[in-house]
């Protein structure tokens, strides 16, 4: 992922719920992954912009948690529209 990319989701909960990610598809995910299997994006959920990190889970695929102020009452099940892009004002080593 180089570029800006945008896609839909639905919201899944981890942990009973108290974590929130919206699964990032294959075809949308980051080239590769940083430490701890994370690369810094730049993120929209449903208009809201913040600086984030998506992870790579080795059985969920690439995730983007969503903060509880982010989701304004949406939870698991829930689908949002997502825009993500590396960051480029956060270096990482790849």
């Amino acid at each position: 992922m180089t570029a800006s990319v945008a896609f839909t989701a639905r919201l899944i909960g981890v942990d009973g719920g108290s974590w929130v990610f919206a699964p990032v598809p294959d075809e949308h995910a980051p080239d590769s992954a940083g430490a701890w299997g994370r690369c810094p994006v730049l993120a929209t959920v449903d208009g809201h912009v913040w600086a984030t990190s998506a992870w790579r889970d080795s059985r969920r695929g690439w995730l983007l948690p969503v903060p509880r102020a982010i989701r304004a009452g949406k939870g698991p099940g829930d689908p949002v529209t997502v825009v993500i892009e590396e960051d480029p004002s956060r270096p990482w080593s790849r």
